[in-house]
């Protein structure tokens, strides 16, 4: 099938939920992906900072196939031993004991939100409301879209479940503002991801955690897209010497099978007796092999430190870019997450990438996202980064001649 005929179809039979870009891969290996016309492209979105090792790891590609001669599903009526496996793994690799599994980080989040309202309910306080961020995004369930303080998404789907509070982003002042004695608990991203790549500043999570601990309140932190090694440590919690009572992962952990994950404190992982909560697919024999081969893989190879690594070597290559390319406005990273802001459209330079061979996408209209697998290279970041030159070069020369 062609490109052509790919997205004709594409346009016949799926429901409309999504802007696809006019291209179909049909393969991969590392950081490259192939289309089905057999251009190869730098992959620099890895799937929305899913693909953690890349595109057909030898190690994920084996622990699925293994996994799928023996046994794919069976439900979470019998014990599982290969869940039980990586909620061992996550919970001596975090600073949290118990963990529950879903399917993707709308669900670890919505669990989140269930399991901190169930906490006060188990108390018999009359605690429901959680504090948000603006500019967060947790999810597109009904509960999540609640949390989600971006107006944008919420167009349509009027009225949303109560009970969410937002606030600005790294402003302890109106955080504090916002507690009152109905607040069950603070939810946010470490680092927010579609918002922006939006980062804390150095001292506010940790203020959090102390206005939580003060307050008597739960602190709830969505590291869907931080989680598993992007930002250099393990989790982004790790960076601000802080740990709370609840955190969602998804995105990374499975390497590119769908998998979530909630991992909560004893205190507040009791909350949650049988019949609380429930997944049929969730923390599957599939799904969580895949995942445990993904975490050992990154710790066996070292690819947490490389990511801290190589996310400081390309933030170093994307600044030195901004010495000609003053369409560049502004470059952060933590580890390999890393955000570009531009004076110009995104959407424009993102084409003009593609056109020469790489993906990266758009968190904001003007702010770029890369998130590459953590196996990337310095030769890779070098190609990248000379390729989104001559993208640039492409947008911003035609539209001074204009």
């Amino acid at each position: 099938m062609d490109t052509q005929t790919a997205v004709e179809q594409s346009d016949r039979y799926l429901i409309s939920t999504y802007r696809r870009a006019p291209v179909a891969f049909a393969g991969g290996q590392g950081v490259w992906l192939t289309d089905v016309e057999g251009r190869r492209y730098l992959d620099f979105v890895a799937g929305i900072a899913v693909c953690a090792l890349g595109h057909n790891h030898p190690a994920l590609t084996a622990a699925i196939r293994a996994q799928a001669a023996r046994l794919l599903h069976v439900s979470n009526l019998y014990v599982i031993p290969e869940q039980t496996a990586l909620a061992r793994w996550l919970v001596e690799h975090s600073a949290l004991d118990r963990a529950f599994f879903c399917n993707s980080g709308a669900e670890a989040n919505e669990a989140a939100i269930k399991l901190a309202r169930r906490y006060w309910h188990r108390k018999d306080v009359a605690r429901f409301e959680i504090v948000v961020a603006q500019q967060s995004f947790h999810g597109r369930t009904l509960g999540t879209l609640a949390a989600t303080a971006q107006p944008k998404y919420h167009q349509g789907f009027a009225p949303l479940p109560p009970g969410f509070v937002p606030v600005p982003f790294d402003d302890l002042d109106a955080l504090r503002a916002a507690i009152t004695p109905a607040t069950a608990a603070i939810m946010l991203e470490v680092v927010q991801g579609e918002g922006g790549y939006r980062f804390p500043s150095p001292s506010y999570l940790p203020m959090v955690r102390r206005v939580c601990d003060e307050q008597g309140l739960l602190l709830i932190l969505d590291e869907v897209q931080t989680g598993v090694g992007r930002t250099g440590r393990w989790f982004a919690y790790e960076h601000f010497s802080i740990t709370p009572d609840i955190m969602t992962l998804a995105k990374g952990l499975g390497g590119g099978v769908p998998i979530g994950a909630l991992l909560a404190t004893e205190p507040v992982a009791s909350a949650f007796q049988p019949g609380d909560h429930g997944s049929t697919f969730g923390g599957n024999p599939l799904a969580c092999a895949a995942a445990l081969a993904v975490v050992e893989t990154i710790e066996r190879d070292g690819l947490v430190s490389r990511a801290a690594e190589i996310g400081g070597y390309l933030v170093e290559r994307l600044r030195a870019l901004t010495e000609r390319m003053p369409a560049i406005t502004d470059v952060r990273g933590l580890g390999l997450m890393v955000a570009v802001d531009l004076s110009v459209d995104a959407a424009q330079v993102i084409t003009a990438a593609r056109d020469r061979g790489l993906l990266v996408n758009a968190v904001q209209p003007k702010t770029l996202r890369f998130a590459p697998p953590l196996i990337v290279t310095h030769q890779e970041v070098d190609q990248a980064v000379d390729i989104l030159d001559g993208a640039l070069a492409a947008v911003v020369q035609p539209a001074a001649a204009g």
